[in-house]
C-alpha cells in the first residue's frame, strides 16, 4: 500500500478540490517507486504527464494567438519559455510538491537536478489530472495563474531567447571564451531517455539541466548558467 498522502493543502493553494482522489495521487506516483509496489496494480504519472504536456502547451498556444500578433518564430520562443522543465520546476517548487511524490528511496537520495526533471514532470501531470477532473476550462485557469502569469517577467529579462545562443554571447563578451556541454547522466529505456547535462567553461561547470534529450538537456543547461551569471 501506498503510505498516505494529506492533497488538503494542495488543493487549497491551487483553488481546486478533485472528484477524483485517485487522479491526484496519480500525479505524484513517480515511475521508481513501482518497484517497491509490485503487484498493487499502479499506475505510475507518466501517461498524465504526456497528456498534461499536451494540454498546456495547447493553452499556452492559444493564449499566444489571441492575444499577440508577432510572428510564428517569436511566438514559439516565448510558447518554449513558458513550458520549459527548469519553469515548470520552480512552480513545483513553489506548490510544495517535493513532500508529495511517491519515489523510491535511491530517488529520494539522488536529489539535483533529476529532482528538477521530477517535479517538472509532475507539474505536466496535475495539469493533465485537472483536465481529466474537471476539464479544459479549469485546467486553463490552474495554466493561465502559474505559468502565463510569468510570460511578462520572461520577455523583459529575455528569458525567451535560445539559451544556447544568449550564453555563447555573454560568456565570449566577458570571458573569451565558448561553453561547451558534457552529459553528466543517463536513464531510463532507450524510449525514454533522460539526460542530465553540465554547461561548462573551461573545466568549470557554470550550469546544469536535464531533458528527455542532449539537445533539450543543453538548452536547459544554459539557460540555468544563465541564471547564476546574470545575478
Amino acid at each position: 500500500m501506498l503510505p498516505e498522502r494529506n492533497f488538503s493543502q494542495l488543493e487549497a493553494r491551487i483553488g481546486y478540490t478533485f472528484k477524483n482522489q485517485n487522479l491526484l495521487q496519480r500525479v505524484f506516483l513517480h515511475r521508481s517507486a513501482l518497484n517497491e509496489h509490485r503487484g498493487e496494480n499502479l499506475e505510475n504519472n507518466e501517461r498524465m504527464e504526456f497528456l498534461g504536456d499536451a494540454v498546456l502547451e495547447l493553452i499556452s498556444t492559444e493564449y499566444l494567438y489571441n492575444n499577440f500578433k508577432n510572428p510564428e518564430g517569436e511566438l514559439t520562443n516565448w510558447r518554449s519559455a513558458l513550458v520549459r522543465g527548469q519553469h515548470l520546476a520552480v512552480k513545483a517548487e513553489q506548490l510544495e510538491f517535493g513532500d508529495l511524490m511517491y519515489l523510491s528511496r535511491g530517488e529520494q537520495k539522488s536529489g539535483g537536478k533529476a529532482k528538477q526533471l521530477i517535479l517538472a514532470n509532475a507539474f505536466e501531470a496535475l495539469i493533465g489530472a485537472m483536465y481529466l477532473d474537471g476539464g479544459y476550462d479549469c485546467a486553463s485557469k490552474f495554466v493561465h495563474r502559474y505559468i502565463i502569469s510569468d510570460l511578462n517577467d520572461i520577455l523583459s529579462n529575455n528569458l525567451h531567447l535560445d539559451p544556447k545562443s544568449h550564453l555563447q554571447e555573454l560568456t565570449q563578451e566577458k570571458h573569451g571564451i565558448t561553453p561547451n556541454y558534457r552529459v553528466l547522466k543517463e536513464e531510463g529505456p532507450d524510449h525514454n531517455k533522460q539526460f542530465v547535462v553540465g554547461a561548462y567553461l573551461g573545466e568549470k561547470q557554470i550550469g546544469e539541466g536535464s531533458g528527455t534529450s542532449k539537445q533539450t538537456a543543453q538548452i536547459a543547461a544554459a539557460a540555468n548558467a544563465l541564471a547564476s551569471q546574470t545575478k
